[in-house]
């Protein structure tokens, strides 16, 4: 069984599964996930882009169907078809529980991406040890919260790596766009959630209109998350502001990056696979005030943006809850599209994250770890009913 909530956790799933299955073709998987899960062969139970919300505000009126899946999953894991193995991904509310029942029915568990402990809730550190027994931790830094406690703990690398390593570009967008050269194409990256459009989308479009106005020549590029309808954010945007959204079939989001001279971006995953690119960026988050202020009490890092926390410092502008102002979000692009060498000092940093992030093979080396524990699993059961 594997299980994940995130649009991100979708893709490392899936090629996670083409790998496990280029090493063990007999190994069938089923669970929670989404479009790229299921194209490599996964039984998806439940979409994961129903149960992915985000604050704690959110998740109470998302309730009764979280609790519902969680459920089913429960009972999935005693029933006639009892997974040998599971495998969790991000998501760590819902995951960790999970983790819990897996444990109680002697399922071995392994952990990808693994639960932000450096960021907030460090003492959740021996509840996962508790409940996990194998962690891929996909940051060099990670592996040494888990010193002395007794979990499997492998540094495996990014595995973004590995999708930008294989990432063949499907020509010039700009041309495919039939988009100007003397035009300046502008990044607009709204995420994949639903709650994110509810509370950034608005600001996202105001701040493209205060760009356009000091940069007529701008033209904005908007991707289009597969868990996210086309038409409701394209009806957020004035007619009169030039924009082209791009669906994930027509383009890859390496492909909408490196299009761009300069890029507004949500803060998740994505960020990183901008810092990949290289393009210049400023990331916003916002989220309910009563989400917001009890994360300002949680969390205990410095920045939230990715390519910051890898870089261990601000390289890449932030702006969060009342900071991301259209006005402010606006100055900042119009500052990378008018001043050359602040964006090249932008771009020598994103290629020190690029270092930082190790080397590709991240897919290849979890399926490792993966076929690893369930082969020390049947062993150990082996050794117990000879011991009987």
């Amino acid at each position: 069984m594997i299980v994940t909530g995130e649009a991100s956790g979708d893709l490392h799933g899936a090629n996670l599964i083409n790998a496990v299955k280029a090493m063990a073709p007999d190994i069938c998987f089923f669970g929670v996930g989404g479009k790229k899960m299921a194209a490599a062969g996964c039984e998806i139970l439940i979409p994961g882009e129903e149960l992915s919300v985000m604050g704690i505000a959110e998740i109470v009126g998302h309730f009764p169907f979280i609790w519902r899946s969680f459920q089913r999953l429960k009972g999935e894991l005693t029933s006639q078809r009892q997974p040998d193995a599971l495998v969790l991904i991000d998501f760590p509310d819902f995951n960790l529980r999970l983790a819990r029942q897996a444990k109680k029915a002697g399922i071995p568990v392994l952990y990808y991406v693994s639960p932000q402990v450096w960021a907030w809730r460090r003492g959740r550190v021996r509840k996962i040890a508790r409940v996990v027994d194998s962690l891929a931790a996909i940051f060099p830094f990670e592996p040494a919260y888990y010193d002395n406690l007794d979990i499997r703990v492998q540094y495996v690398g990014h595995p973004l790596l590995d999708e930008f390593a294989a990432h063949a570009t499907h020509g010039d967008l700009r041309q495919k766009l039939q988009i100007p050269d003397a035009k300046k194409l502008v990044g607009l990256f709204p995420g994949s959630r639903r709650n994110e459009l509810h509370y950034m989308l608005e600001t996202l479009v105001a701040a493209a209109g205060l760009i356009h106005e000091g940069q007529p020549d701008a033209h904005f590029l908007v991707p289009v998350a597969v868990t996210l309808s086309k038409e409701e954010i394209q009806a957020k945007f004035p007619q009169a502001l030039p924009v082209s959204f791009i669906e994930a079939g027509d383009a890859s989001i390496y492909d909408v990056a490196g299009s761009c001279a300069a890029i507004l971006s949500v803060s998740g995953t994505v960020t990183l696979q901008i810092a990949l690119v290289g393009t210049p960026m400023a990331i916003l988050y916002k989220m309910s005030p009563l989400s917001f202020a009890i994360g300002k009490r949680l969390i205990r890092v410095e920045h939230i943006g990715l390519p910051n926390i890898i870089a261990r410092g601000r390289i890449v502008p932030e702006f969060i809850q009342e900071k991301a102002t259209p006005q402010a979000l606006a100055d900042e692009i119009l500052r990378v599209l008018g001043d050359d060498s602040y964006a090249e000092s932008m771009k020598d940093a994103l290629r020190r994250v690029q270092v930082g992030l190790g080397a590709p093979g991240c897919s290849n080396r979890v399926a490792e770890m993966l076929l690893d524990m369930i082969q020390r699993h049947h062993s150990a059961r082996r050794e117990d009913i000879d011991d009987q």
